[in-house]
């Protein structure tokens, strides 16, 4: 998919500073491909997936890892949610360092692709686990890739997320979320000027309300099947009214006050692969902790109350076929539950 942000600037994982916020390109934009074209072929074993559950670019890849069955081919770390000046941490881990990788910082990793890379160090991450070197860090890609190029490893009744008649239709959908959703929580919560904000927070409303109109006879956002379009999309619904009505003040109504848009969240949360990866706790803890330029106090809110996310949602009234003509996916590894803590 084209980029849809033409302007470079800060990137996902990392706070801004007073600068008008503006979401950077991906430096390390390899793709690991089946052919191997820009020298990194798709392998079992090879690479691993370095993630941080707070973060909603991040967790798109862990979800379409989920639903694509690629846990035994692609390994997955996860970051501790409250990174300091020197990157993404994996303090989470024994000893403080990632069991596979060796390392203890994320930024061991792009400094063993680039020495003095002056960006920003961001995840999602996939890092070549023999040489320890990023391949990439381009979050709008490795999710397409996941799902096409890496096909010939998924698992038996994986579903297409990316199917081929529908991709026009799904990269304008993404495209559109992305610049005024997705990133448009962004622009508010980083806004220094009201008229700045005002255009953001704007832009938020006006898509969830076309997207209110166009999930309302419709179970999915394209086509009758769940598309990369629905990943992309869940990831910032489901931290709406945890952080982004409050924290980012986008806060013209919440998640939970539009019927449509609350219960195909409530939809998608309970279809295997989406809830089952979202970590309430760590997300609540990196907003308000990390992003003190907005929130100077530290302290973390103690709601929403997380009940009503496994309440009924009567989608299925709708019909469509989750996962097409494939099967749900397994059970989550026990390695990669999220604690009852960060759970409804």
């Amino acid at each position: 998919m084209p980029d849809p942000d033409p302007d470079p600037g800060p990137g996902p994982g990392s706070a801004p500073g007073a600068q008008p916020f503006k979401r950077a390109r991906s430096h390390f934009a390899d793709r690991i491909t089946a052919d191997g074209r820009d020298g990194w072929p798709v392998a079992a074993g090879r690479y691993r997936l370095v993630a941080s559950r707070a973060c909603p670019w991040a967790s798109r890849a862990v979800i379409s890892r989920r639903l694509l069955g690629l846990e035994g081919a692609l390994s997955l770390a996860i970051a501790d949610p409250l990174q300091d000046d020197r990157s993404w941490r994996f303090t989470l881990d024994p000893g403080g360092r990632d069991p596979v990788l060796g390392i203890r910082f994320l930024h061991e990793a792009y400094d063993a692709r680039e020495t003095g890379y002056p960006g920003g160090v961001s995840v999602p991450a996939v890092v070549d686990i023999t040489s320890g070197k990023l391949v990439t860090n381009d979050y709008q890609q490795i999710t397409l890739d996941l799902a096409t190029e890496w096909r010939a490893l998924h698992r038996p009744g994986a579903p297409d997320l990316y199917p081929e008649a529908l991709r026009e239709e799904i990269d304008e959908v993404m495209a559109e979320v992305y610049r005024d959703l997705n990133n448009g929580v962004y622009r508010a919560g980083f806004a220094t000027g009201q008229p700045a904000y005002d255009e953001a927070c704007g832009d938020v409303f006006r898509r969830l309300d076309l997207l209110s109109e166009r999930l309302a006879d419709r179970r999915y956002l394209v086509g009758d099947t769940i598309t990369e379009a629905d990943i992309r999309l869940f990831t910032t619904l489901v931290r709406f009214d945890a952080v982004y009505h409050g924290h980012f003040k986008c806060n013209r109504f919440k998640l939970a006050e539009d019927p449509v848009l609350w219960s195909y969240a409530k939809d998608l949360f309970q279809t295997p692969g989406f809830g089952d990866t979202v970590d309430f706790r760590h997300i609540k803890l990196h907003y308000y902790r990390v992003h003190t330029g907005i929130n100077p106090t530290g302290i973390v809110p103690l709601g929403p109350d997380l009940a009503g996310w496994l309440t009924p949602h009567h989608r299925e009234e709708l019909g469509g076929r989750p996962f097409g003509d494939g099967t749900p996916p397994g059970p989550v590894p026990p390695a990669e539950a999220v604690p009852p803590e960060g759970r409804p």
